[in-house]
């Protein structure tokens, strides 16, 4: 059977590089690059964003999510097409033996075992099916309070800009009678909108987005180890197990039949 791998996203990684290092290109490449590092802007909208965050969660679940996050940089799923190739060659064993046989085989990834177990053990198809399909409900859930949070927290930072350009304004135009106060209150008006939208638009909207997609192809694998054990139980042929389960590939991977079906 095919090792489940951790694979790093790179995809993720090439995004977060070019879009930050855009960002700071253009920042040095000024006259002065000092003049966007200011202290209370810093404050207000990072501390303003995570202040809200807990407010909003629990305590254990902002920081459960802060572990999430690295989902969005390590693939620990098996590829689909390589599931599908495991669960036909299960089928052909089970049909070739018997449902038993499959208790001895060594399976990597963990969920597909599991199900290969519930079967083995003699569950009914309508109880595997309902068991996966809780556990499947459930994993959903679980990954939309992660997206949601940072959701939340790319609401909040824009929100803080905005506060942080308010109090600046209201900085500025108390000290109009004195011109060297201007500056720096003007520059904390500006620079937390800059801070906010930054935050907000490189790091936490796209984050949440990749772990919304991530949490997909997680429910896809899910379903097609739904559907190839409960083929398996059934006593399907492989060629039949392997066309109901090819639905879930993109045209392009599945074979000749199924390409021109498609």
């Amino acid at each position: 059977m095919p090792r489940r791998g951790v694979n790093v996203d790179i995809s993720t990684v090439i995004g977060l590089v070019i879009g930050t290092a855009l960002v700071l290109s253009a920042i040095v490449l000024g006259d002065n690059p000092i003049i966007f590092i200011n202290v209370p802007s810093i404050l207000i909208v990072i501390g303003g964003t995570i202040g809200v965050t807990f407010i909003k969660n629990p305590m254990s679940r902002v920081f459960g999510t802060f572990a999430v996050v690295k989902n969005a940089f390590f693939g620990k799923l098996t590829p689909i097409d390589k599931l599908i190739e495991q669960i036909v060659e299960l089928s052909r064993k089970a049909r070739r033996e018997s449902l038993l046989s499959l208790e001895k085989v060594q399976i990597e990834d963990p969920f597909l075992a599991k199900a290969i177990r519930l079967a083995v053990d003699g569950m009914e198809p309508a109880a595997i099916k309902t068991v996966i399909e809780t556990e499947i409900t459930y994993l959903a859930q679980r990954h939309k309070v992660g997206q949601d949070l940072l959701d939340g927290m790319a609401t909040a930072a824009p929100a803080f800009g905005m506060i942080g350009t308010l109090i600046g304004l209201v900085q500025m135009l108390a000290s109009m009678d004195d011109p060297s106060k201007i500056g720096p209150s003007m520059a904390v008006a500006i620079l937390t909108t800059l801070y906010g939208a930054i935050i907000a638009n490189l790091f936490a909207q796209p984050l949440a987005e990749k772990l919304k997609n991530r949490s997909q192809d997680e429910i896809n694998a899910r379903m097609v180890v739904l559907q190839g054990v409960l083929s398996i139980v059934e006593g399907d042929h492989p060629a039949s197990v392997e066309q109901k389960l090819s639905a879930y590939l993109p045209p392009k991977q599945r074979k000749d039949g199924d390409k021109k079906a498609a």
